[in-house]
């Protein structure tokens, strides 16, 4: 397994990350798939020397970080080789301040993160989202304290304007506190807005990405049909078919001609259109490790025969020369 550093920091991932949000309970979402399911998989990734994980406290409520917390102890129990990474942000409840980046909601979440995980610390802590109701110094000053405690090694952040990003890293420089050294960001060959400035930033302030939904849900593999948008009855996975999130993403007729373009490639190639599509976000300098998921065990056999795969310049020139601009996706 390809190992590279997380951001400038001096921790080596695995060159893939496994995406946790797959595991967890169908209670929370029909093609989540349960302890049992997820064994397989989890364990073929450890074994595939995979050391990076990621997951949320959102994630089936709960139960993703408790499935992660079980299986890799179960299959990896030298703590001091796995980089665990969760988040925080997003509703657990009802409650007014079981939600957003308040001090009171950051500090009760990771205590509460910790002991799902059954683990005394994680290794990257992320804001799952911009909260604009909370002032940046609180947040930035809490998530300082959850490092300065060593509840966490280092914080990230995830999608949001690059003003709002630039605006976290002044104040965070500003007073000396823990400085995020990565972000996870909505980048695949279908949407590459953050290549305007996100991207940019990012690089100069050698801050890693970790990008979501390389593979934009499944949209790139070619299993989605034209004029599909609008009636998911026939999309091939139950997550083509329910996924209500991934179908306000995707579905432009631009979008279906970049994977066309991916499909000519992997054909030549006598390879899958996933392993085209990840060797490509693989060749972007900022990119530390893209966040796979895995849902049955071909994807993630496809997922690690990428890493083998390097494309030319005259392909990656066809993959990216139909694009054509997106509204903003992936922030809220």
């Amino acid at each position: 397994m390809d190992v590279r550093t997380l951001g400038h920091t001096g921790t080596r991932v695995s060159a893939l990350c496994l995406g946790m949000m797959t595991y967890g309970s169908k209670t929370w979402r029909e093609w989540i798939l349960e302890l049992d399911e997820a064994r397989p998989l989890v364990k073929r990734a450890v074994e595939a020397g995979i050391n990076f994980f990621d997951t949320a406290d959102v994630y089936s409520l709960g139960e993703s970080e408790v499935v992660t917390g079980k299986l890799l102890r179960e299959f990896q129990p030298r703590r001091e080789e796995l980089v665990i990474a969760t988040k925080v942000y997003n509703p657990m409840s009802d409650g007014p301040n079981d939600r957003g980046l308040s001090r009171k909601h950051i500090m009760k979440s990771i205590d509460r993160s910790l002991k799902r995980l059954g683990m005394d610390y994680v290794d990257l802590y992320q804001i799952h989202r911009f909260d604009k109701d909370t002032p940046v110094e609180e947040t930035c000053e809490a998530l300082h304290d959850v490092v300065r405690a060593g509840k966490a090694l280092y914080i990230g952040a995830s999608s949001m304007y690059a003003w709002q990003f630039g605006k976290m890293l002044n104040v965070q420089r500003e007073n000396s506190w823990t400085r995020f050294v990565t972000m996870q960001n909505h980048y695949n060959l279908v949407y590459r807005e953050e290549e305007r400035e996100m991207i940019p930033l990012c690089l100069d302030q050698k801050i890693g990405c970790i990008p979501w939904s390389p593979l934009a849900r499944g949209f790139v593999t070619g299993n989605r049909k034209r004029g599909e948008a609008g009636d998911h009855t026939q999309a091939e996975t139950v997550r083509g078919r329910t996924d209500e999130f991934g179908h306000s993403l995707y579905y432009r007729d631009s979008d279906f001609t970049v994977v066309d373009r991916i499909s000519e490639i992997a054909q030549a190639r006598g390879v899958k259109n996933a392993q085209v599509a990840l060797a490509w976000i693989m060749t972007k300098p900022a990119v530390s490790a893209p966040i796979v998921g895995a849902s049955k065990p071909y994807q993630l056999e496809d997922a690690l025969a990428s890493l083998d795969l390097k494309l030319t310049s005259e392909e990656i020139a066809k993959l990216e020369e139909p694009y054509e601009a997106h509204p903003i996706l992936g922030h809220s």
